[in-house]
């Protein structure tokens, strides 16, 4: 079934409208080309409305804010809602800094979200309105374990019935829920957090996978989430003496361009409850 998504997302080409951080831009657009989607990258309040309106999907990361990009990023999240269009918010180091969680709080207020995808501590910061989180990174203390589990998918299920969309925390264990039903998945190395912008790049991703698959908005976030984890597998898989995090990122790109339906109906690792 997940592997149908991706198989959409190289039919239908879905462009990707991305209000993105600095420090990841270019990975993001890669990723998006690697999965079979096209990416534009526009934070000029007077240039996204009119590219947000060619596109299908919009994706918002908070990651590296300044007035001008909050301008934008709200122009854009009103003009995407207006068009039907899908939208994601990445809410990169809420909890860090006042800026970051109040823009992450007002652009849920004011934005209508599809999907907000974040690790365990900046979804914990959107639920309460307020936190702390260590820098961009989840908090050690927040990781949702095998231990804790059933508290995470409590918690999945209550915050996607109150924001009203799907919400999406990646971290060792991924949970992606809906509200109703909640995907557990274990994909993925712990490798993959020396490598800086995977979780932007799953979002980009995961926006574009939303867009070609409309009817199975739930299914496809869970696709691009496993996705990504099993990227990471293969990529890793293919690592040589003396490679390093800058190659891991390459190879993880190239897994995921290489990536079929039928790799990824065998290698995704979810339950459903």
């Amino acid at each position: 079934m997940l592997g149908n998504c991706i198989e959409n997302v190289r039919k239908s080409v879905p462009l990707v409208h991305n209000i993105t951080n600095y420090v990841t831009v270019n990975d993001v657009a890669n990723v998006l080309l690697a999965c079979g989607g096209s990416p534009i990258m526009s934070d000029e309040p007077e240039d996204v409305k009119e590219i947000t309106s060619i596109c299908q999907g919009l994706n918002i990361n908070i990651g590296t804010l300044n007035k001008r990009t909050i301008e934008g990023m709200f122009a854009a999240g009103a003009r995407a809602n207006e068009l039907g269009h899908v939208t994601l918010l990445d809410p990169v180091g809420a909890g860090a800094s006042g800026l970051r969680t109040n823009t992450a709080v007002e652009l849920m207020e004011k934005v209508r979200f599809d999907v907000i995808r974040g690790n365990i501590s900046e979804v914990k910061t959107l639920a309460q309105g307020s936190g702390t989180t260590k820098g961009v990174d989840a908090d050690v203390a927040d990781a949702v374990t095998e231990e804790n589990l059933e508290e995470g998918i409590a918690f999945a299920k209550a915050f996607a019935k109150k924001a009203g969309c799907i919400v999406a925390i990646t971290g060792a264990i991924d949970l992606v829920s809906d509200g109703a039903s909640c995907y557990i998945i274990r994909n993925g190395r712990p490798e993959m957090g020396k490598i800086t912008g995977t979780g932007c790049q799953l979002s980009g991703m995961m926006t574009a996978f939303l867009a070609a698959n409309p009817e199975q908005k739930l299914e496809a976030a869970a696709a691009a989430v496993c996705t990504m984890g099993l990227a990471g597998e293969i990529g890793w898989g293919y690592m040589q003496k003396g490679d390093g995090n800058a190659t891991y990122r390459n190879r993880i790109i190239d897994a995921i361009y290489n990536m079929d339906k039928e790799t990824l109906e065998k290698g995704a690792k979810y339950e459903i409850r």
